[in-house]
């Protein structure tokens, strides 16, 4: 049994990921079966729709759609990644939340990266499958939660200082990378796990005929080292430089003295009261510089998966940024046979909610099918502007010149496209 043919929905969810994906057969009676697989389902900020209509926005619908569209069973679950915007909607709410919905789906698999082992080792004495330095990254990435927390309490204090603009950006990043541990629980529980690293084989073809399924990233630290490290520049892969270093974010005018800055500590002399915002301005730039590093880990160690039936291809990357694509692109063993596989990707989910370092131009160069007049090349975008980078510094969420490469070489579908305050969702075949 092989599929004929494979449709994707995106959903709307305004900032966040949920993908359903389905692949159709034809069983011996000639009769259509479906078998499903959801990918992320998450959110951190509403669609622009809710927020202009004050209207309560709510994973739960997207997830009824999810169990009718599904037929009441999922072959697997994938949660690339832990940001908030990619699992938030796995949380459980005494039955009612929308990961209730989704348990109830029973999905035979839960496809993880290698980070979320909870059996990972974390000290030089424990000798499992993966070795010590992987264990203490994905530790670390751990704390990064209690950094979040934090700094959600801090910033209470700062924002007179921070104005507003800094303040909710770095308020929206903070919340993402804070712990969701309802959903991370229900998803260590809901089916049977694997946690997933380059290369590494999965179950999910078993539950998929006909479909190859490769694990194209995360590496391990045994297998890359550089994913420990984030770059914040790169003129070959990234979608236009970031115009300005972190430090300059800046409240306040360009003067020391400006009259505009207030006083916040009265009791101190009047001839230094002028650097207490100042000061507090500094501790912002800070805060903004650590907590994208620690967002652009988490990013890093995303799932990328790549789907094969009869001749077509579709590619979910997660968020997954330059140096996890490097591994694949680059420094693997097999960079070359990977390259060539790429090169025929029928579908593209866009990375990172089309940032500018999570599209390699090495990855879409390598596109072979793009710019075909037919629209036999499909991308699918699930973004909401105005809620990460600047446009002013090049670092906007979507990146528009990536957007602009998406629009005239690809047939995009992209959730902004989807007004009003229901649920909706874009539907993408490729056959």
């Amino acid at each position: 049994m092989k599929p004929f043919k494979a449709t994707i929905r995106s959903y709307q969810v305004g900032f966040g990921d949920c993908f359903l994906l389905a692949f159709h057969y034809r069983t011996i009676g000639g009769a259509e079966e479906e078998r499903h697989v959801l990918i992320d389902c998450g959110s951190t900020a509403p669609p622009i729709a809710y927020s202009r209509a004050k209207k309560t926005f709510s994973l739960k619908p997207v997830a009824v759609d999810i169990r009718k569209v599904s037929g009441g069973k999922l072959c697997a679950v994938v949660a690339t990644h832990r940001h908030k915007d990619h699992i938030s909607g796995f949380g459980r709410a005494k039955g009612k939340g929308p990961g209730d919905i989704l348990r109830s789906l029973k999905p035979d698999l839960v496809l993880q990266p290698w980070t979320e082992d909870p059996d990972l080792p974390k000290d030089a004495t424990n000798s499992k499958s993966l070795r010590q330095a992987s264990g203490r990254f994905a530790l670390g990435l751990q704390g990064m939660h209690k950094f979040s927390a934090g700094l959600l309490a801090e910033l209470a204090l700062l924002t007179p200082a921070l104005g507003i603009r800094l303040t909710k950006q770095l308020a929206f990043l903070g919340d993402d990378n804070l712990a969701n541990l309802s959903a991370v629980k229900n998803l260590m529980t809901m089916g049977k796990n694997e946690y997933l690293y380059y290369g590494k084989k999965t179950g999910l073809e078993s539950l998929l005929p006909g479909v190859k399924v490769r694990v194209m990233g995360p590496p391990t630290l045994e297998q890359n080292a550089k994913i420990a490290k984030q770059r914040s520049e790169d003129a070959a892969e990234f979608w236009q430089l970031r115009g300005a270093a972190v430090s300059g974010h800046r409240a306040g005018a360009s003067s020391p003295f400006a009259t505009r800055h207030r006083v916040t500590a009265r009791s101190f002399p009047p001839q230094v009261r002028w650097i207490i915002p100042r000061i507090q301005g500094s501790r912002g730039a800070q805060l903004m510089e650590l907590v994208r590093i620690l967002d652009n880990q988490m990013n890093n160690t995303s799932l990328i998966l790549l789907f094969q039936f009869g001749d077509k291809t579709l590619l979910f990357p997660g968020d997954a940024q330059i140096e996890n694509w490097n591994h694949a692109l680059k420094d693997a063993g097999d960079a070359q046979a990977n390259r060539r596989l790429l090169a025929e990707t029928d579908f593209y989910k866009v990375g990172h909610h089309g940032s500018r370092n999570a599209t390699p131009k090495t990855l879409w160069d390598l596109f072979a099918k793009k710019g075909d007049s037919h629209g036999s090349f499909k991308t699918m975008m699930s973004t909401r502007p105005g809620k990460h980078g600047d446009p002013k510094s090049n670092t906007e969420v979507p990146r528009k010149t990536l957007l602009d490469e998406l629009k005239s070489k690809s047939l995009l579908f992209d959730t902004e496209k989807l007004s009003g305050t229901q649920m909706k969702c874009n539907v993408a075949t490729v056959q």
